[in-house]
């Protein structure tokens, strides 16, 4: 599976609670991505098995809405998300400025 930036935003808004289902809007809002975004990158996941996707089981007319669909990892998704966004943390450059800054002991680092 190939991790572009809006796949590891929902593998990480799935993994803050691994175990929680989440529906569309949730995780729009978890995101920050537009649905045309979000929900290509949900069937990619669920075509890759990493994860599960169950209809909410309501009469739309009793609740007011329509039936939301429901989506969490599975436990081979859990892992895989773990490890993706691990590898991805990897190649990142260090957030820390790497000169002219104040050393542990408040000494100047020239």
């Amino acid at each position: 599976m190939r991790i572009t930036i809006p796949v590891a935003r929902v593998l990480a808004a799935l993994l803050t609670e691994p175990d929680v289902e989440r529906y569309g809007l949730d995780l729009i809002a978890m995101t920050g991505l537009p649905s045309g975004t979000l929900y290509p990158v949900l069937h990619r996941l669920r075509s890759a098995g990493w994860l599960t996707a169950e209809w909410e089981a309501v009469d739309p007319s009793s609740v007011g809405r329509p039936a939301r669909r429901y989506y969490r990892l599975t436990a081979e998704g859990v892992a895989a998300a773990r490890r993706a966004l691990a590898e991805l943390r990897a190649l990142a450059p260090d957030p820390r400025p790497s000169g002219g800054g104040i050393e542990p002991t408040g000494a100047p680092a020239w």
